[in-house]
């Protein structure tokens, strides 16, 4: 069985494109493969937090992976910090990584554009993130497109280290969800749905109560045809929320524009709603449920453990191949 692994930074907003585009396919790829789902709470910290305001959105995202559907017996959920060997493993990715390939990361372009100081660590996310992948021997990420030049660093960092020391780091391969990976902005289609978005009405977010979800998708961005088509070019903000409805309805794009012929974009956005409503509702309860409980305490505990005991073993792989501390069997 390959091994999967991914990470998601507790930022406070899963949104409905986080959802679709990796949580909603997470519950189905824990079923065929061997998974690791990491709360990377260190890379949130590549920015200024909160520490109250952090703790909480750590507890709270882990709530939501369960609540979703990850299934704590088939896939292995865990705080990043609360495995040392993601640290550990992330200074020795940095040490064979280079400054110049580093700046060359999109992301640190554009978070660092315009700023007259910003954090070390923002530059050196990406070597964590590759020593996160690197520990438990994954051989897929599912990532976005934004991420793809990261794990395209990820799989050179693990090469380099092979030949320069010995073959122990698994090449993982990118994983591209094929269905629901952009999501777009409710109110710019032509942007993809963001949390950091200023504007609230841009993005649903999971724990969105119905008369938000209701609010935001009817005042949602269409176009004057008023006419229920998917036309992902002429039609962006139309086509968008067909694709929602579709994935969340469980309807092809087809039969949903067969169904609302001759009907306006009023009668459609009114049972998406009702759709979305509908697929939040168990999500939201039994959310609300395990933030009351000891269970996702407990959840956790485990998911440290069984991380610990796989990552510390690559950990000690690396350590020894480097020639650093006293030599282990």
């Amino acid at each position: 069985m390959k091994t999967i692994f991914s990470g998601i930074q507790p930022s406070g907003t899963i949104t409905l494109g986080n959802y679709i585009g990796a949580l909603k396919q997470f519950v189905e790829l824990q079923n065929e493969y061997n998974c690791y789902f990491c709360i990377v709470d260190q890379h949130a910290i590549t920015v200024p937090q909160d520490p109250a305001t952090l703790r909480k959105n750590i507890r709270s995202l882990a709530a939501l992976y369960i609540a979703v559907g990850i299934d704590p017996e088939k896939a292995t959920l865990f705080i990043q910090s609360e495995v040392p060997a993601h640290a550990q493993a992330g200074w020795l990715m940095q040490c064979v990584s280079y400054i110049g390939e580093l700046e060359r990361m999109t992301q640190f372009k554009d978070k660092s554009a315009g700023k007259e100081a910003v954090s070390a660590s923002l530059l050196t996310y990406p070597p964590l993130m590759a020593a996160d992948i690197l520990l438990y021997n994954a051989e897929l990420v599912p990532v976005g497109e934004d991420q793809k030049q990261h794990l395209e660093l990820t799989r050179d960092l693990a090469e380099r280290f092979n030949k320069k020391y010995r073959e122990i780091l698994t090449m993982p391969e990118v994983r591209i969800p094929e269905v629901g990976a952009r999501i777009m902005s409710l109110q710019d289609p032509t942007r993809k749905m963001s949390k950091s978005d200023p504007n609230q009405k841009a993005f649903l977010a999971l724990l969105d109560d119905p008369k938000q979800i209701e609010k935001k998708i009817k005042s949602a961005v269409t176009d004057s045809e008023g006419i229920v088509k998917y036309d992902k070019e002429n039609k962006p903000g139309i086509s968008n929320l067909l694709s929602i409805y579709s994935i969340l309805g469980n309807m092809t794009i087809a039969e949903l524009e067969v169904m609302y012929h001759g009907k306006g974009y009023g009668d459609f956005k009114g049972d998406l709603a009702d759709v979305v409503i509908k697929a939040f509702k168990p999500i939201q309860d039994k959310y609300y449920e395990l933030m009351e409980s000891t269970e996702l305490d407990e959840i956790l505990d485990l998911g440290a453990e069984k991380a610990n005991k796989v990552a510390s073993k690559t950990l000690k792989k690396m350590e020894n191949a480097m020639g650093l501390g006293r030599k282990r069997k």
